[in-house]
């Protein structure tokens, strides 16, 4: 069986025939799949295989949330986004969310707390990103970003940082999965 498939609901399934690679970059590997629909007839299914990422929700003594903004070059703007970043080769998740949230924030986390994973881009994507929730942050040194990467960092209440999504100020699909979790964490006892 091929990744993600699973016999669950077998009358929906979609099996490769071919997989050609039409690109291969330092984060993105394009394909060109010739699947078997369910009725027998062939298709063409274009994706990108990604190595998958972590959103952490640093949560402040104070009970502020760490946010940074950050310029997305494919919309040529900058976002208002929870902590993120790739999960490195072979990497485990909570390693690849503590080396995240340091590098970004500077901070470390006393209590982590795995949450759930989202998949932001069905339709065209593998993408997978892991959600944690950090507590008992400390400030360890100042920000330790990877070369060509430049973020500024705030602080918001998740009053503010919800107003923010509402507003259209916030519209990361990622940081909007992980607000919700928040809200229901930290106000409902989740």
């Amino acid at each position: 069986m091929k990744y993600g498939q699973t016999d669950e609901h077998p009358h929906l399934l979609e099996t490769q025939i071919e997989s050609t690679q039409v690109y291969l970059g330092k984060l993105l590997d394009v394909r060109l799949d010739r699947v078997r629909l369910p009725d027998g007839h062939e298709s063409i299914r274009e994706y990108v295989i990604h190595q998958g990422a972590v959103v952490i929700i640093p949560v402040l003594d104070s009970g502020e949330l760490i946010f940074e903004r950050q310029f997305r070059y494919p919309l040529r703007k900058a976002f208002l986004e929870l902590p993120a970043g790739k999960i490195e080769h072979g990497e485990d998740i909570l390693n690849t969310a503590t080396r995240e949230l340091l590098e970004e924030t500077g901070h470390s986390a006393n209590e982590w707390r795995y949450l759930g994973v989202m998949h932001p881009c069905i339709g065209y994507s593998n993408e997978r990103i892991e959600i944690f929730i950090a507590r008992g942050l400390q400030r360890e040194s100042g920000q330790q970003l990877d070369h060509g990467e430049f973020l500024d960092i705030l602080n918001l209440s998740l009053d503010d940082a919800l107003l923010a999504f509402r507003n259209g100020e916030i519209t990361d699909g990622k940081t909007i999965a992980a607000l919700f979790w928040a809200d229901k964490i930290l106000r409902a006892g989740w």
